[in-house]
């Protein structure tokens, strides 16, 4: 690891400023930034530490949509009854995610800044052509061992699978990020890599995550996460959907349906598509089943990791259809 300093920021204003320098990394949790220091891939010459900011980890909720702080923890935010009760899918895929102690240390902010799981990407001793650590250096992963990698989002400079489980669901609810002194949709919060697959986050120099915003909304209130994996803990997303479901006062009517799918792409993936289909149509197993396979429309696959596009589609399906109660 590389020798830095430390700098522990009075206020917001400070860690802004200090964050303004591109030699610069905030800490909070440090359970990211800590990983990708130990591994070479992030070199800050300055640690900005935000952990102690107060003010910053409060969750607020109101008829309109609940405001939580940067700085809360992954395992406060799951366990608080309100987003339980409002929020069930953002609670479940805090809960779904990483361990019990990383859940305790991680923050808020930190989980929608986290890096790629990509191998070829944490590991610059072994692979030197990674375009998010050295663009134009060309992407290992493409013509290599692919099995985790992305189908939807993709570019011939990178095809590294975005880690998120909360990032899903706050997507599929239309969030909003706080970033000082302005505010982006949570889609346009995380980039697409085309040509520039070092820049992931919308985020310019001198800002950083104060809070995030999400909407309430019945679809929200009956959502669920539905994560596959390899194996039951500790483990990214192979597939992963969240899904918010209303219905008309029949019961069997589609008001409104939110979908976002994880594990199989760049970024948090909303499958717009789905939710055309499905809105103001009968709730049936046929016609989910037909929608669902608009989730993967556009998906490229390279060798190993083919199966992630009918995985996910699946994934979509049994989500809905568990929100439909006909699962």
């Amino acid at each position: 690891m590389k020798a830095f300093s430390y700098l522990r920021a009075g206020s917001v204003d400070e860690a802004r400023q200090a964050a303004a320098s591109p030699a610069a990394m905030l800490l909070a949790g440090g359970t990211t930034l800590l990983d990708l220091a130990k591994c070479g891939v992030a070199e800050p010459e300055t640690m900005v530490d935000i952990s102690h900011l107060t003010g910053l980890d409060a969750i607020s909720l109101t008829d309109r949509d609940v405001t939580i702080g940067a700085l809360a923890k992954m395992s406060r935010v799951a366990d608080d009854a309100n987003i339980k009760a409002q929020f069930p899918a953002v609670s479940q895929a805090l809960s779904l995610a990483a361990s019990a102690q990383i859940r305790n240390m991680a923050t808020i902010g930190g989980n929608l800044l986290q890096r790629t799981r990509c191998p070829y990407f944490r590991d610059p001793a072994t692979f030197s052509a990674c375009n998010k650590r050295a663009p134009g250096s060309g992407c290992s992963a493409i013509g290599g061992v692919t099995r985790n990698h992305a189908v939807l989002g993709t570019s011939e400079a990178c095809i590294a699978t975005n880690p998120g489980d909360l990032a899903v669901a706050l997507v599929a609810f239309d969030a909003v990020v706080h970033l000082g002194n302005r505010q982006v949709a949570i889609d346009d919060f995380f980039l697409l890599p085309g040509t520039t697959p070092e820049r992931e986050h919308a985020i310019e120099p001198g800002e950083m995550i104060t809070a995030i915003t999400i909407p309430a909304s019945a679809a929200a209130r009956r959502s669920t996460y539905l994560k596959v994996r390899d194996r039951q803990s500790y483990e990214f997303a192979a597939a992963s959907a969240a899904v918010g479901l209303e219905l008309e006062a029949d019961g069997r009517t589609i008001r409104d349906i939110r979908v976002a799918l994880g594990g199989v792409a760049t970024k948090p993936w909303r499958a717009r598509a789905v939710e055309n289909a499905l809105k103001g149509q009968r709730l049936d197993a046929a016609a989910v089943k037909r929608a669902s396979l608009l989730a993967v429309q556009g998906a490229v696959y390279h060798g190993g990791n083919h199966y992630k596009i009918a995985l996910a589609l699946r994934v979509v399906e049994r989500a809905i259809l568990t929100m439909g109660e006909m699962a």
